[in-house]
């Protein structure tokens, strides 16, 4: 890339970084910005909020996976009465299996097999695309393309209406669950770039250049900018998710509704609209800020494996970057798979009920808000760092797999009673989307600007497409002991480990500081 492309324009709409300023000469320590990429507008950052809201995981995280569980177990058999018995009935035993394969499996095992290939397709999908997605406008155009497919997946499911169609039910969970994952990454890539074109980091940037501030005081504050997008965007998802739950309690309450065997997926289809009438205006109001054109003799479609292998080979130059890439696969795969496995028992004890989830999906999202904006106060106000913040998160989550074990020896707690998933709930508000936060803003910090998709898609691989591990050892734990909760211990192990090693192994400051290197070096600057 050409280096003028970095120089600092005399245009108060664009923010870049002066090739020619003498603090930028003497250090290589903070992101480079082109000269053409135009300052955050009001409506712009909006957009990309409503967009948030709307992409809150209500209809593909939530509500398809209990109409999937719900028309598998009604599909299903119970194995100690044998083939043609009902698993709903009053004196089943509690175990349900389909035909699978030429044998049988429970419906739990294939619920968590159905995670297991979307976190596959994930990880093809986010390797191959995602560093394409740093070149010219493909990006935009990607996350367009799967966030269409996720919306008319989504309206598909209106044609899930009886038991017999529970593979078309699989495969619309697989479809929208790949593409939902697909739009967190691909957008969350967005907002580093952001982040460093608003008016005030620009500012500080400016008052870097001129030595009023030190490097110090300006990585805080970007980070800081960093926090504030990410929150607040987060913030406008756990709000999105409590209008939806409320719009479903309206649609699964009222009379003329209520009772309609297909009011799980009028629910479904809701949800989706309001995605739709929310994340349309993004796609209007982006301005423009493309890479660099593709390299000659490149293809979109090979670009990222190629790319993905040359920063593969410079660990040593990122070592904090891929210690935390590395950790964070091990801890989200641990946490999704904790979340999926809990979902199934909550699914049981509630006899797949869509008042109930949404009841719970409100006492949810009213704490995430909570959760959310409290803990970026306090952040804010004490001015705490992004690795400490989230470390706080992560203790939490790890300590849902050990309630889990609980129930392993006694049924008085450990997820069998209806008072702890309640609390599980309140729980998984406070810390859930703040751990999405500062875990995607610790990305932020360790990725090399102007290589964000790229990085942000090992992240999307870390995060949303982990549970490659989790899942099938956790179904293979089911199938042998034919107890969901013995697959708890496995996943502690998991959470724990993960989150020493981000405690102990992960440096942010060296981290930031080695990716503004790196990303200097492969611009041959």
């Amino acid at each position: 890339m050409d280096e003028a492309q970095f120089e600092r324009p005399n245009r108060p709409k664009n923010c870049g970084t002066a090739g020619d300023s003498k603090a930028n000469k003497a250090t290589v320590f903070i992101a480079e910005v082109r000269k053409d990429e135009p300052l955050v507008t009001e409506r712009e950052l909006w957009s990309y909020y409503l967009y948030y809201n709307g992409d809150n995981g209500s209809g593909p995280y939530i509500y398809t996976r209990t109409l999937f569980q719900n028309i598998a177990t009604a599909a299903g058999y119970d194995p100690v009465s044998g083939p043609g018995s009902s698993c709903l009935a009053d004196t089943a035993s509690g175990q349900c299996v389909l035909p699978w394969m030429g044998g049988i499996k429970s419906v739990s095992s294939i619920i968590l097999i159905a995670n297991g290939v979307s976190f596959a397709i994930m990880t093809v999908l986010f390797t191959s695309l995602s560093s394409a997605c740093d070149y010219g406008t493909f990006g935009r155009w990607l996350l367009f393309v799967v966030t269409t497919i996720c919306w008319a997946s989504q309206y598909a499911c209106l044609s899930l209406t009886s038991p017999d169609r529970w593979k078309l039910a699989m495969v619309l969970y697989i479809i929208g669950y790949v593409t939902f994952g697909a739009t967190m990454s691909f957008y969350a890539a967005v907002f580093p770039r952001l982040a460093r074109n608003t008016p005030r980091t620009c500012k500080l940037r400016g008052k870097y250049e001129d030595g009023e501030i030190s490097l110090e005081e300006y990585e805080l504050e970007e980070s800081m900018e960093k926090n504030r997008i990410s929150n607040i965007s987060l913030a406008h998802n756990t709000v999105g998710w409590v209008v939806t739950f409320a719009l479903n309690l309206a649609l699964l309450t009222a009379p003329k509704t209520a009772n309609d065997p297909k009011v799980q997926t009028y629910t479904v289809a809701m949800d989706n609209s309001y995605w739709v009438l929310l994340g349309v205006w993004w796609f209007i109001f982006q301005l423009p800020r493309p890479g660099p054109p593709l390299p000659k003799g490149e293809h979109y479609l090979t670009v990222g494996w190629k790319q993905v292998w040359e920063a593969l080979k410079t660990y040593k130059q990122l070592p904090y970057t891929f210690v935390y890439l590395i950790a964070l696969f091990l801890l989200a795969d641990g946490f999704n798979t904790t979340v999926t496995l809990i979902a199934i028992c909550q699914n049981d004890k509630f006899h797949f009920s869509f008042l109930e989830q949404t009841y719970l999906g409100l006492t949810a999202g009213i704490t995430s808000i909570i959760g959310a904006l409290g803990l970026w106060y306090i952040q804010r106000h004490w001015k705490i760092s992004t690795k400490k913040m989230f470390s706080i998160n992560i203790i939490m989550m790890a300590l849902l797999p050990l309630w889990g074990m609980i129930g392993i020896w006694t049924d008085k707690f450990g997820f069998h009673n209806a008072w702890e998933f309640w609390a599980y709930n309140v729980v998984i508000g406070l810390f859930q989307i703040p751990y999405s936060s500062y875990s995607q803003t610790m990305m932020a910090e360790l990725s090399p600007p102007g290589f964000d998709n790229m990085f942000f898609g090992l992240f999307g691989l870390s995060s949303h497409a982990s549970s490659l591990i989790g899942s099938y050892v956790i179904q293979a734990i089911i199938d042998k002991t034919n107890n969901n909760w013995q697959g708890f211990p496995f996943l502690f192990a998991m959470c724990t480990s993960a989150s020493l090693v981000i405690w102990f192994g992960v440096d942010v400051t060296k981290g930031r500081r080695d990716a503004v290197r790196w990303a200097m070096a492969q611009r041959g600057g």
